[in-house]
C-alpha cells in the first residue's frame, strides 16, 4: 500500500511532466502565469470530480467503473479506450525526448540509442511494481524542488529577472488568457490526471484521496506558475512565446561572477526526472488496465508489449 506522501509526490511530478520545459500557456504571453493559475483552479475541481467518481464506485480501478455501470458488453469497449489513450500519451513523451535531447544535450548521439536506454530503465521500474514507482517519486520530489528554487535564486541574484516584463497584467484583456485555459490548459496536465485513478485504490487511507490529490495539484500549480513568471521576466513576452524550450533557455542566463553559469545540466536533470515519472505512469496505468480487461495474471509480457507500442507509435 502507498502512503499519502508518496501519492502526493507522484501527482506533483506527474503534473510537472514536460510542462516545465515547454512553457505552460505560452500563447497568453506575459499573462501566461495568470492562465496557469486559473487552469490549476479549474483542474483541481476536475480532479475533485475524479476522486468523487472513485468514491462512488467503491474505490475500484478506472476500467471497472464502466463495466460496473454500463455492463460488460457496453462498458468493456469504452474501458479499452483508456489504456490506448495512455499508450498514446506515453508516445508523446517519447516524442518530446526525441525532439529535445538532440537539440540540447546530445546533438551527436543517435536518438534510438538514448531512447532505448531510457525505455529499458522504465521497463525495469515497471517490472518492479507500482510501489517502487511511488517510493521513487517520494525521493525525487524534494531533490527537484531544491533545484528549482536554486534556479530561481540564481536567476534573481544574477540580475536576469525584470519584473516590468509582466506588466501590465491583463493589458490585452482576458481573451488570450481564456483561450489558453480552455481547452488545452485544463486537458494538457490536469485532465490527464485521470490516469492516477487507476492507482488510487492502492492507498492506505482512501478517505483522504480527494484532499491529497487536490493539495498536490495546487502545490504543483505554484511551481508551474513560478516557471512561467521566471521565463517571462527573464526573456520578455516575445521571446517567451517564440522559444521552444523557454524554461531550459533561461538556465543559460544564470551567471554569477563568471563562476556559476550555463546551468544546462540542472534543467536536464529535472526534465529527465519528470519525463521519466510521467512516462512510467502512462505505461504502468496502461499495463494495469490491460491486465484487468484481459483478466490475466501475466505482467512482464504486457509491460514489454505496452513499451513497444508507445515506442513505435511516433
Amino acid at each position: 500500500m502507498i502512503s499519502a506522501y508518496q501519492l502526493f509526490s507522484l501527482i506533483v511530478l506527474y503534473q510537472f511532466g514536460t510542462t516545465v520545459i515547454f512553457g505552460f500557456a505560452s500563447d497568453a504571453g506575459r499573462d501566461a502565469w495568470v492562465a496557469a493559475a486559473l487552469s490549476s483552479l479549474l483542474g483541481a475541481g476536475l480532479i475533485c470530480g475524479y476522486a468523487l467518481l472513485t468514491k462512488l464506485n467503491g474505490h475500484s480501478s478506472l476500467v471497472s467503473w464502466f463495466t460496473r455501470n454500463f455492463g460488460i458488453w457496453a462498458g468493456t469497449p469504452i474501458a479499452w479506450l483508456y489504456p490506448l489513450l495512455f499508450l498514446y500519451d506515453g508516445a508523446r513523451v517519447i516524442c518530446d525526448l526525441k525532439f529535445l535531447l538532440p537539440l540540447t544535450l546530445l546533438p551527436a548521439t543517435p536518438p534510438w540509442f538514448f531512447l532505448l536506454a531510457f525505455m529499458l530503465v522504465v521497463i525495469y521500474l515497471l517490472d518492479a511494481g507500482a510501489q517502487v514507482l511511488f517510493r521513487m517519486a517520494g525521493i525525487l520530489l524534494p531533490v527537484l524542488l531544491v533545484f528549482i528554487l536554486l534556479e530561481a535564486l540564481l536567476l534573481w541574484v544574477s540580475g536576469s529577472l525584470h519584473l516590468s516584463y509582466v506588466r501590465p497584467v491583463l493589458g490585452q484583456g482576458f481573451g488570450k488568457v481564456l483561450s489558453s485555459v480552455w481547452p488545452l490548459g485544463i486537458t494538457q496536465t490536469y485532465g490527464e490526471t485521470i490516469e492516477i485513478a487507476v492507482l488510487w485504490h492502492l492507498m492506505k487511507k482512501e478517505s483522504r484521496l480527494g484532499l491529497i490529490s487536490i493539495g498536490a495539484t495546487l502545490f504543483a500549480a505554484m511551481f508551474i506558475v513560478l516557471f512561467d513568471i521566471l521565463a517571462v521576466t527573464a526573456l520578455g513576452e516575445r521571446l517567451f512565446q517564440e522559444m521552444i524550450f523557454p524554461a531550459f533557455t533561461i538556465l543559460k542566463l544564470s551567471r554569477i561572477a563568471d563562476f556559476l553559469e550555463n546551468l544546462d545540466a540542472l534543467g536536464a536533470l529535472y526534465f529527465m526526472c519528470t519525463a521519466f515519472i510521467k512516462l512510467s505512469v502512462h505505461l504502468l496505468t496502461a499495463v494495469l488496465c490491460i491486465r484487468e480487461l484481459l483478466q490475466t495474471k501475466s505482467y512482464t509480457p504486457v509491460i514489454w508489449t505496452c513499451a513497444a507500442a508507445s515506442s513505435l507509435w511516433p
